[in-house]
Formats: C-alpha cells, structure tokens, sequence
C-alpha cells in the first residue's frame, strides 16, 4: 500500500482533489465532534454528481456508514464506505450558508463564515461552476430526524481519531468543506481540523 495524498485540513477551510478508481480515501476526525460536509463529481463528468436521493433509495436507510455506496444521480457508484468507526453520517442536513446563518440564527450571524462559501472557492478552482454545488454529505455529523420528521442538530456521535474509509468505485472529484459552523453542535462549538490520507 503506497500514500498518495496525506494532508489536513484546518477547521473552516476545504479541499478539493480528484481520487482515482481503486484509491482509498481516510477521513480521520482528529479531535472528535467535527462535521466535514463533502460534495462528490464523476471526475470526467462534473453534471454526474453525488445523489442523496438515489444513494438513500438504493440502501433503504437515510443515514450513512461501513457498506454504503455513494450514489451518483445517473445510477453510478462514485465511492462506497468500506470502514467506518463513527457508525452514522447524515445526508439531509445540508451545507450552512450565510442566508441559513442569518434565517436559523439571527441576522447578525449572516457575515459568518459557511461551508458554501468554501465550496464556491474550492469548487470554481477545480472547475465547477456555481451550480455544480449541489446537496451534500455530512460526514460525522449527527442530525437525527424526529418522528414527525423535522430534523435537528445534535452533537456528534464521533470521537478522535474516528475514521471512515472510501474507495473510489470510479474516477471521483472530492469537494470537502471543514465546517466552521459556530452557532449549532455539529462541531460542539469549536471547528477542529480533519486529516485526509489517500491510498492505493
């Protein structure tokens, strides 16, 4: 097994790299209590991108972890989760932005930082355009949905040094923003870095 890329990155900041079919990517919660919102592209087609519909459809659960295929919204595995020592990451919570900051919060929170700005900076250097930024995994988030089905923002379930592993089913652009949310749980209050160790 030879590495590839081993990198981290810092609490509020992003990452955008392309891992390739048969790579492994580790995304490591190095403190504990982070939330690491991740975008997913066909590498070689950026409109063949990460479905939580059809990723939800094909495994019958909401929640994500160790056996999960990541869906694109043509029907092709872009990564599958072949490790996972969290035990659930959410796909419905989305990405903050400064408008939610501002709706969820209050007004004064809209001059925030907010994981779509990341987005929108990693995204355009690696050739997205704006409305390549579509719906979005949490990784180590936990937002559980209530029986009346609202969703909430709790404290994480991961701890440090809790990992997942994704294997790269094709040629896989990964578009990552290290949530700086202050205002919520996610992040326990206090953003905290990820590490990033790719494989083959």
């Amino acid at each position: 097994m030879s590495t590839i890329l081993d990198v981290t990155v810092l609490a509020g900041d992003g990452f955008s790299g392309v891992v390739k079919k048969g790579q492994t990517m580790r995304m490591i919660d190095l403190e504990g209590n982070q939330a690491a919102d991740t975008l997913l592209y066909n590498a070689h087609d950026f409109t063949d991108r990460y479905s939580a519909v059809d990723t939800i459809t094909a495994q019958g659960n909401i929640y994500l972890t160790k056996g999960t295929k990541l869906m694109s919204q043509n029907g092709n595995v872009l990564m599958t989760i072949t490790e996972d020592l969290c035990g659930r990451h959410d796909t419905l919570g989305g990405a903050c932005s400064q408008e939610s900051n501002m709706v969820r919060y209050d007004i004064g929170k809209r001059y925030m930082h907010a994981c779509r700005q990341t987005f929108l900076k990693y995204g355009l250097a690696a050739g997205l355009d704006k409305r390549d930024i579509a719906h979005n995994i949490n990784f180590f988030m936990n937002v559980p949905v209530t029986p009346e089905g609202k969703l909430t923002f709790e404290d994480g379930l991961s701890a440090p040094g809790k990992y997942l592993d994704l294997y790269a089913n094709m040629d896989t652009l990964v578009l990552i923003s290290n949530c700086p949310q202050l205002n919520n749980p996610c992040n326990a209050y206090n953003p905290t870095p990820i590490r990033l160790v790719v494989t083959e």
